[in-house]
């Protein structure tokens, strides 16, 4: 089997709620609505664009993130683009889907190296905008990893807490001893002491948290 992340530009009304923004939409199509999860500072922006497109039935919200349930299905306002394609060469499409920075992020199973490249051959051929952001063989599975890849194991961070969780590391804030203080860090990513370190706090407890029934 062969595991790809195509990444679809435009001609999708949650990939434009995400245009101009850092958020990021994950998806779960309950055929009459929608769950979305939307994370960074500006998910309440996007779920003003939402609410004006798809409308929203409830919505559990916090400074930086946002859990909707929309009032219709996407799929009432406008075809999907890519499951006829999918369907055709028997390739599957698994959930949740992702919007970022405009675009629509899909994770695909296929089960022949043929199937996939067909598939994507038939989508650039009718118009559509993909790029392969990764392609692998899944041959055999390790204990150590997980059979599909890791986005609904790793938690969603925020624009700020990935950045902030990214720059302590290349820097050295987990080395023994630590090789720069979270001064550093903020002033690295252009914000106040305190404001970097909750940043990173509420990074460290998502990854925690989503991590911590694996120990032994």
């Amino acid at each position: 089997m062969y595991e790809a992340i195509l990444r679809i530009t435009g001609h999708s009304t949650y990939a434009g709620a995400t245009a101009g923004t850092s958020a990021t939409i994950r998806l779960w199509c309950h055929r009459n609505c929608d769950l979305l999860y939307v994370t960074d500072e500006t998910a309440a922006t996007v779920t003003d664009r939402v609410r004006e497109a798809v409308g929203v039935r409830e919505q559990l919200t916090n400074r930086d993130e946002a859990v909707l349930v929309t009032g219709d299905c996407l799929l009432d306002h406008e075809d999907d683009l890519i499951d006829p394609f999918l369907n055709r060469h028997g390739c599957l499409l698994l959930y949740p889907l992702r919007y970022e920075n405009g675009d629509k992020i899909c994770q695909i199973l296929a089960f022949t190296a043929a199937a996939l490249t067909e598939c994507y051959r038939e989508l650039t051929d009718a118009g559509i905008e993909v790029t392969v952001d990764s392609k692998r063989e899944i041959g055999f599975v390790r204990p150590e990893t997980p059979l599909l890849a890791p986005g609904g194991v790793v938690p969603e961070l925020t624009g700020r807490q990935s950045q902030a969780i990214r720059c302590a590391y290349e820097h050295g804030y987990y080395e023994i001893p630590r090789a720069v203080t979270t001064d550093r860090i903020a002033a690295e990513m252009g914000i106040e002491r305190r404001t970097a370190e909750e940043h990173l706090r509420r990074a460290e407890n998502k990854l925690v948290t989503s991590t911590i029934d694996f120990l032994d």
